[in-house]
């Protein structure tokens, strides 16, 4: 027969036909310790410390108690024993996992007259539960009391017992049915108002609570009430009440509970230290507490040192302690490591950035073939991968995926694949293996999206969007966070209004959503709706996140005054800022607003603490070569402990920006030799960085070898070799080279800088063709910069019908070149100067200097030779000359 679906309101009718309490009939013994693994049936069942003294019970109710010479007993025992037979099968099809067979077994017991005993019931109510299935278990017990009021009236019907309610509640507890919970709790209640005194049904009852309740929503502290009220307390409800006060994040008080055990003379249980583990790292003084913790273990003795549950969870607490060296430690010792052990380690690497170590556990796991590796060691492999970009060993594991699952990967790990092939650059690939994919969810869907969003393809990314919404998947958080970030990228204002119209429409909400939406609106060149937001939002609702979005949005619209402001207000609120803040306001401290403001924020980092943040130390680093101050960069960066590409990257810029691509060299060996990877942004800056000191041979050099690093060139590196060789004089040779690029080389930039080096070096003919190409590559974009440059070039020739004619054609098609413009500080005051300004309200005096010097360089002694500029006019010199000084 089938069972009925749990109705919650028959199991609540059936507390009156409950009769006073009888002997509790004892689990069958056979199946407890046969179903989970020895060293976790604590952690999986409450009553696990009891099932030896349960045993022993179970096999003193077993034996006969009248006298072998009493005919009664022995008709007692002849008629019990086609029922113990039943039994011990129930108990051998559940420890074999054929619940459905054992299922048939009771029905069939259920369609006999006699009633079933509730041993029967117990078994596979037990084993339900012992199987993961609190479902099953629980119609099971509904089932149960449906038999008892049908048979009420009958002697000898089911009824339960302490270890059917111990079973009912442990369902309720995986199942997370507070409700159905409370209800068996008044079951028992009702058969006896006094608490019970069964020490397993206690257990259970706390156990219940602690799993079903939600923290958040918990006024009173249920659980320590119905501590106290226990008449016995064992390591069971003590471990119940320490993993409860984990789970609300009451680490203190878990730590309290387990040296109130200690004191009170309970010894702990391997499951006692994995419950208090995580409290210990969610503790500021978390080290010092896992150092006692350890050594307990240790004097405990080897069967608590050599449990794989303990070794996993200490490795796991000092990795969450940023203790790497010493989870390595504990791994090292143990003298036997299942998979779970290996997974924790790697996952510990790559939680504290330690990516190569995690990449050679997992190389050491497949030529050992020590443990089988599952898809948890794979998917930290793969964050490995992800976050060091190795592309090379990416597509190593992935074809030994494919060898191994025969092309049938688990979801999660095609998932992860498409995250490492987008973090290494190549989301052709990902989206190939996306489209190939058997099955999809909305992990994969959001997946796809983030990795077009992340590498730049926003609009990709919202056409992969609606392809979602066709296939059947809601737009959810992370959707919802991908499109706002694709809008902000790209300033697309439409497409970030939609998202935030669909958001209110559908009611989603999530956390940080002010902070994305203020973004967007920001970067957008809607600040002001963006201040709206901000100032919308309850000044007790606003974290560290929503006011590092505005001040990150007003820096982004160089809005410097008001991001400060920003910042002085958030100091008023006292509400500290962190290093996302100053990461975010110091882009603000342009060469224009001086550095005094940047110094200001650095000495506040000193005090904080905040300067050995890699971010805020970067941030610092390129703060400081933008205002020109690059003795002051390079001691920031040569303070720094923890440095990465980024913190490189943006030295070796600083240095190219000043001209001393000799030292951008240096220390770009030096970043070979400390074992970081330079990316394809290193390579334009170092190339950059040679071009602007003249060092061609060695920025060639530099630009040949990015294939050993496994970075593909790209247009941008192309285009700093040209203007490299362009600069250097050897034009044809940028030329060639321009030419062999094929498609690669349809990239205005390339063709831009060698019209630059046409120029500079009087190539007329070769300039020509090349803005014929340029021309024709950017034809729907103007190039009116370009167009300019041509026209200097014939200027340069003195071809001034030629220059007509690129500017008439400039005039005509409405083509204007954005005018550049220069500043200088005196005191505090920075000055603006652009083409032709004449706004200065010391314009006058300005000129009268510039006359004055210009009728100096005419006297003897000077040369007069001046080069073409980019000024409308040439007919004059010394127009020229005011026109190249304001700029």
């Amino acid at each position: 027969m089938a069972f009925p679906p749990l109705p919650l309101h028959h199991v609540t009718r059936t507390a009156h036909f409950f009769s006073p309490p009888a002997a509790a009939a004892p689990p069958p013994s056979s199946l407890l310790p046969a179903t989970l693994p020895a060293a976790n049936q604590e952690a999986k069942h409450p009553n696990h410390r009891r099932r030896g003294i349960l045993l022993r019970h179970e096999q003193q109710q077993e034996q006969p108690q009248e006298s072998p010479q009493d005919p009664q007993a022995r008709r007692e025992k002849h008629n019990n024993y086609p029922k113990l037979t039943i039994r011990a099968r129930l108990s051998q099809l559940c420890k074999e996992g054929r619940l459905d067979a054992a299922r048939r077994l009771l029905s069939d017991s259920l369609a006999r007259s006699a009633p079933t005993p509730t041993l029967l019931w117990n078994t596979l109510l037990i084993g339900y539960v012992c199987n993961s299935l609190p479902h099953e278990a629980l119609r099971l017990y509904a089932l149960m009391n449906s038999s008892s009021s049908h048979h009420h009236s009958r002697h000898g019907c089911p009824r339960s017992d302490a270890y059917t309610y111990s079973s009912a509640l442990k369902a309720c507890a995986d199942s997370r049915q507070l409700r159905l919970g409370k209800s068996i709790h008044c079951h028992v209640i009702r058969r006896s108002r006094a608490p019970p005194k069964s020490q397993i049904l206690n257990n259970s009852l706390l156990n219940m609570y602690a799993s079903a309740l939600e923290p958040e929503t918990s006024h009173a502290d249920t659980i320590r009430f119905l501590f106290d009220r226990m008449p016995k307390r064992n390591v069971v409800a003590w471990n119940t009440l320490i993993g409860w006060y984990v789970r609300c994040r009451r680490p203190d008080r878990a730590l309290a509970q387990f040296r109130l055990m200690l004191e009170v003379g309970i010894r702990p249980t391997p499951v006692s230290f994995i419950t208090v583990f995580p409290a210990v790292a969610a503790t500021e003084e978390g080290s010092q507490y896992g150092d006692v913790l350890y050594g307990l273990i240790v004097k405990h003795g080897h069967h608590y040192i050599d449990d794989q549950f303990v070794i996993s969870s200490a490795v796991l607490m000092y990795a969450q302690l940023s203790e790497v060296q010493s989870a390595r430690r504990i791994f090292d010792q143990a003298k036997e490591k299942n998979t779970q052990v290996w997974n924790t380690m790697i996952g510990g690497y790559v939680q504290n950035g330690g990516y190569g170590e995690a990449l050679a556990l997992l190389v050491q796991i497949l030529e050992s073939n020590m443990v089988d590796p599952d898809a948890v060691t794979f998917l930290s492999s793969l964050m490995a991968v992800s976050q060091s970009q190795d592309l090379g060993l990416g597509k190593q594991v992935h074809a030994y995926l494919i060898k191994r699952n025969c092309s049938l990967l688990p979801l999660v790990l095609c998932n992860a694949l498409i995250v490492m092939y987008s973090r290494c650059g190549k989301v052709q690939v990902a989206l190939e293996l996306f489209r190939r994919m058997p099955q999809r969810d909305v992990v994969s869907w959001n997946t796809m999206i983030s990795a077009f969003v992340q590498n730049g393809l926003n609009l990709e990314g919202v056409s992969l969007v609606y392809e979602m919404q066709k296939d059947g998947f809601l737009v959810d958080s992370v959707t919802a966070a991908a499109l706002l970030s694709a809008a902000s990228d790209a300033g697309n204002i439409m497409m970030g209004k939609e998202t935030h119209g669909y958001l209110l429409r559908h009611g989603v909400k999530f956390d940080g959503i002010a902070s994305y939406l203020i973004d967007m609106y920001a970067k957008s060149g809607s600040v002001e709706i963006a201040r709206r937001l901000f100032d919308g939002e309850q000044a007790d609702e606003r974290d560290r996140v929503t006011w590092n979005a505005m001040i990150a949005g007003y820096t982004h619209s160089g809005q410097t005054e008001e991001a400060t402001a920003v910042l002085r207000k958030m100091l008023k609120e006292r509400l500290t800022p962190n290093a996302v803040t100053l990461a975010s306001i110091l882009p603000a401290c342009s060469p224009v607003g001086g550095i005094r403001a940047g110094k200001e924020i650095h000495g506040f980092a000193v005090r904080r603490y905040l300067d050995e943040n890699v971010f805020v130390g970067t941030a610092l680093i390129d703060m400081y070569s933008r205002c020109g101050h690059i003795s002051f960069a390079e001691r920031t960066f040569d303070g720094m402990e923890d440095r990465n590409t980024v913190t490189y990257t943006t030295m070796l810029s600083g240095f190219g920006q000043h001209g001393l691509g000799e030292k951008a060299l240096t220390l770009f060996s030096s970043m070979r030799e400390a074992g970081v990877r330079p990316d394809g942004i290193t390579f334009v800056a170092l190339i950059s960085g040679c071009s602007s000191s003249g060092l061609v041979d060695e920025g060639v050099a530099v630009y040949e070898s990015m294939e050993e690093f496994g970075v593909e060139a790209t247009p941008e590196h192309h285009c700093c070799v040209v203007d490299l060789l362009g600069r250097a004089g050897r034009v044809e040779e940028a030329y060639e080279l321009a030419k062999g690029l094929g498609d690669d080389g349809n990239y205005a930039g390339i063709w831009g800088s060698l019209l630059a080096a046409c120029r500079i070096h009087r190539k007329l003919e070769l300039g020509e063709s090349v803005a014929d190409r340029l021309f024709e590559i950017g034809k729907e974009r103007g190039l009116a910069g370009y167009r300019v440059l041509l026209s200097n070039v014939y200027a340069a020739d003195r071809n001034w019908d030629n220059v007509d004619r690129v500017r008439k054609e400039m005039r005509e098609r409405g083509l204007r070149k954005e005018p550049g413009s220069s500043w200088i500080q005196v005191g505090d005051w920075s000055h603006r100067f652009m083409s032709r300004d004449r706004t200065h309200p010391e314009n006058d005096q300005i000129y009268a200097m510039l006359r004055g010097l210009a009728l100096e360089m005419k006297s003897p002694g000077y040369d007069t030779t001046l080069r073409p500029c980019d000024s409308d006019s040439t007919s004059s010199s010394m127009t020229t000359l005011l026109d190249a000084s304001a700029t």
